[in-house]
């Protein structure tokens, strides 16, 4: 594989999982250190992360580092990844709501 095809990956899987936070490259960035402008770099291919920013990248993400790097063709991971997301989003949703019936009628 070549090194700009890898970038291409990196760039793609950076702005899926940015794209599901609902993030900006400036909240991103902020996060893991990095300047807004090394992350448009990153995210367009210019410039190459070192192995503690792709670390850093993947904990933010709650993944491991190496999905990062995973070409876009394997969607039924990335698929599933995003379904459990949106469930425990709503079960978050749920069990607050729950709490606070609870506490309004149930004093």
């Amino acid at each position: 594989m070549e090194e700009i095809h890898l970038r291409k990956i990196l760039s793609t899987n950076i702005k899926y999982y940015r794209g599901l936070r609902g993030w900006s490259q400036a909240k991103l960035a902020e996060k893991i250190g990095i300047s807004t402008n090394f992350l448009a770099d990153i995210e367009t291919g210019k410039s190459w992360i070192s192995s503690l920013t792709l670390v850093k990248l993947a904990n933010c993400f709650e993944i491991e580092a190496y999905e990062l790097l995973i070409p876009e063709d394997t969607t039924n991971d990335k698929l599933r990844r995003t379904v459990k997301s949106i469930i425990n989003d709503i079960s978050v949703k749920i069990d607050c709501s729950l709490e606070q019936i609870s506490q309004k009628y149930l004093k």
